[in-house]
């Protein structure tokens, strides 16, 4: 069965080509591009930049999330996001926003967001309400804990077992509340309260994760400690890594991947349909 993913003023055919997020980091502090794109100007050339390179959906963040990151106030968050957000609105990809503060979804929602992506899972008093009515595509993400102490000790008897329940007891809130089922994706959470071992654990079941839920997953890897704990990379040298967890999510079922480089991605994300596909192959030859 096709699945059709609804996403603010886009739609799309999640059995097609799968999709490339790119992460545009409004903030200081991020774990990997902290500060180089904090202002409107380079916010907007980035953005554009990634446009070119082939760039499906952009999420915009303002707070950083990294493993024992403080939290952000909500005057400030809204000071960096939303005039980017405003800035890019005409920009011809959907738009997201990471944040798990209803305030934030809801002026977000006004200016015309296409997707909301909650690390919290919309858990947050009121960030149900705040969505339900919109059109946005939801992103529902299981989080050990927080970030200020998700990385301490995470623990789990079954890590993909407990991911999958927590996740189906969100969806099941959601929908109980009218929001569409075609309006959801769902993130295992890659580094949010697991560890190495855990992580790989949910990037091998990624399908079966999915299949139960019958949802898109979305997969977010770039550039994290899991990939550093492999390859004994630090952050700024783990492109080939996270271009490798990237096609490893899409080959086990993700839909969606969220991700620094764009075009490395997109172009490995091509190779990898021509090398699997053969209709890719034929239509990118006759075109």
């Amino acid at each position: 069965m096709r699945q059709y993913f609804q996403c603010g003023r886009f739609g799309f055919d999640m059995a097609a080509t799968p999709l490339v997020m790119g992460i545009l980091n409004v903030t200081p502090d991020s774990f990997s591009d902290g500060g180089r794109f904090g202002s409107l100007e380079f916010a907007l050339s980035r953005a554009e930049e990634m446009v070119s390179e082939g760039v499906d959906l952009i999420d915009i963040g303002g707070e950083s999330s990294r493993p024992g990151a403080p939290a952000l106030a909500l005057d400030e968050e809204l000071r960096r996001v939303m005039p980017v957000l405003y800035a890019l609105r005409d920009l011809g990809k959907p738009l997201s926003i990471d944040t798990y503060k209803p305030e934030v979804m809801r002026e977000a929602i006004l200016a015309g967001v296409d997707m909301i992506n909650d690390i919290n899972a919309f858990r947050a008093p009121g960030a149900l309400e705040a969505v339900a009515g919109s059109d946005c595509a939801l992103c529902v993400m299981h989080m050990q804990s927080s970030p200020q102490t998700m990385q301490q000790s995470p623990s789990y008897a079954d890590v993909v077992r407990e991911v999958t329940d927590f996740l189906r007891e969100r969806i099941e809130a959601m929908l109980a509340i009218g929001i569409e089922r075609q309006r959801i994706c769902i993130d295992p959470g890659f580094g949010f309260g697991k560890t190495v071992e855990h992580n790989y654990a949910l990037l091998r079941n990624i399908g079966k994760l999915g299949r139960e839920l019958g949802l898109p997953v979305l997969a977010g890897v770039s550039r994290k400690s899991m990939i550093g704990a492999v390859t004994g990379k630090p952050v700024e040298q783990r492109l080939a890594g996270s271009l490798a967890g990237a096609l490893a999510a899409v080959a086990q079922g993700a839909r969606i991947v969220r991700v620094h480089d764009v075009t490395e991605t997109v172009d490995a994300l091509k190779v990898w349909q021509a090398a699997t596909t053969h209709s890719s192959l034929t239509n990118s030859i006759t075109e």
